[in-house]
């Protein structure tokens, strides 16, 4: 009998949620062959998601999204989370101050569509049951009994992570929520906001639009538990909502109900050996704020540049140790935050609950403590550490800034980019500049090269070398042309010519 085929890529991803699908689809826009195996058969229009932050409309921009995202929902310009606690988002520094309400699924469509016409192969129905690695590649083998080989392999594949457990990695961490009542509803009476949440000293609720007339809610009550599993009653749910925001809106006609708990777990090594773990493979937490997804996606667009460079000889297997330190304290981070948030509106005693709106007030009235806790929630405020000695700007997100050319390209060349994620859909790095540097020509393949539309602001004497995901790899105040030559080495390999 004929042994079954092992079929060869460049890099694996299981799991055809957000993560993994931006991930496929930023290899292969780059040239890299990836498969991505997915267990579930069909698309899934269930969703936990629904909060798309500013930080994820920046990937999502780079990678001409953003607007066609954007029509699919709503945005808002505060996230009320329980009480008066609410983050402000509507002085962010960005193009997108808001957060955009719109189901997951829609995000994953997007992503797939991308995906695919980049040259991506999607299997669905194809279950990972085993993993083996050496010191070439890894191969992972399917219930079909197909095998599969790459030189790398990222689970994206969720909470309940197959690659996780197939590398004996532990998942500390402890259940934060048990018996969260989940349903999608249609209402009699349509709420006043986009986004309604309510809570009390024995839970609370949450409904969010689907935009097709259904609504998910979410409702929790200490004092009613169900267990995993269960299926609640459509009176259950109404019960915790009346209770928690006053009034049910009378939902009616629940097309799905569950229940499910919410933990924080978070793998110590993002990183074994030829496989990555990426979004709540890597890390899980409670869902106050609605910064899951976004940082799963975020996790993706950091790891998926670094896997090309390797992959074309122009960096290091080192490069991809720095996911590891870039992206884990950002998912602990995320973890506290949100596991504080969550314990504030889970508060049962009375001093609690009132340190509760207490902080909803003072915060308001801070512009500096809100102006952070905005930039955090909304993934603009997150940097990447930085050497010892290096400019201040270095690790640092880089705003939508508005470019021009130095020069007028041919006239049968595309128009150059207007503004920084424009130039970012190229997947390339950008020189941002005021000079006409003959040092890039050697790196041209691999570099778009604009200045900023105002010569004589900030950036006047400062050259910003931007990676494909938005942060600073390097910068230099008027340097000189090997300084320069030094840093696109370091940064995008050798030259391609003398």
């Amino acid at each position: 009998m004929a042994e079954n085929p092992t079929i060869e890529t460049d890099v694996l991803v299981v799991g055809a949620g957000p993560a993994g699908l931006l991930l496929a689809g930023d290899l292969a826009a780059a040239g890299i062959g990836v498969t991505l195996l997915e267990k579930r058969a069909t698309e899934s229009n269930l969703t936990r998601a629904f909060a798309v932050h500013a930080r994820s409309l920046e990937m999502l921009d780079a990678r001409g999204l953003a607007e066609d995202l954007i029509a699919t929902g709503r945005p808002l310009s505060e996230l009320r989370m329980f009480d008066r606690l609410a983050v402000e988002l509507h002085r962010l520094p960005t193009r997108f101050p808001f957060v955009l309400i719109t189901p997951q699924y829609n995000v994953e469509r997007l992503l797939h569509e991308r995906a695919e016409k980049a040259g991506a192969t999607i299997l669905r129905g194809t279950e990972v049951t085993g993993l083996r690695q050496d010191a070439d590649g890894v191969t992972l083998e399917t219930a079909g009994g197909t095998a599969y080989r790459a030189r790398y392999a990222v689970g994206t594949d969720g909470v309940h992570s197959t690659v996780r457990d197939l590398l004996g990695l532990p998942f500390p961490g402890e259940s934060v929520v048990d018996s969260v009542l989940l349903a999608d509803v249609r209402l009699e009476r349509e709420p006043e906001g986009t986004i309604t949440v309510g809570a009390n000293e024995s839970g609370f609720a949450f409904l969010a639009p689907f935009g097709d007339g259904w609504y998910r809610v979410i409702a929790w009550d200490r004092h009613h538990k169900v267990p995993d599993g269960t299926a609640p009653s459509i009176e259950q749910i109404s019960a915790i909502a009346t209770a928690a925001i006053g009034e049910d809106f009378g939902l009616h006609d629940a097309r799905w109900t569950s229940t499910f708990h919410s933990d924080e777990r978070q793998v110590p090594n993002y990183r074994s050996g030829r496989v990555f773990l990426a979004g709540d493979a890597a890390h899980c937490h409670s869902p106050a704020g609605g910064q899951g997804m976004n940082t799963g996606l975020q996790d993706a667009a950091n790891l998926s540049w670094k896997l090309a460079a390797v992959l074309r000889g122009r960096a290091t297997d080192a490069l991809l140790d720095t996911y590891q330190t870039e992206r884990h304290p950002v998912g602990r981070m995320v973890l506290r935050s949100s596991g504080a948030l969550i314990r504030l509106a889970l508060a049962e005693s009375v001093p609690t609950r009132a340190l509760r709106g207490a902080l909803g007030a003072i915060s308001s009235h801070l512009d500096p403590v809100a102006e952070r806790g905005a930039r955090m929630v909304s993934g603009i405020g997150i940097s990447y550490p930085a050497p010892k000695d290096t400019h201040p700007q270095t690790g640092k997100r880089v705003p939508d800034l508005r470019l021009t050319a130095l020069s007028r390209p041919a006239e049968d060349a595309p128009a150059a980019p207007e503004r920084l994620y424009e130039a970012l859909r190229a997947g390339k790095f950008v020189l941002v500049s005021n000079d006409e540097l003959a040092a890039t020509a050697p790196w041209a393949d691999r570099l778009v090269f604009a200045a900023p539309a105002d010569p004589h602001g900030k950036l006047r004497d400062t050259v910003l070398l931007i990676r494909p995901d938005g942060y600073v790899a390097w910068a230099g105040v008027d340097p000189g042309q090997n300084e320069l030559r030094t840093a696109l080495t370091g940064w995008l390999g050798a030259p391609a010519t003398a």
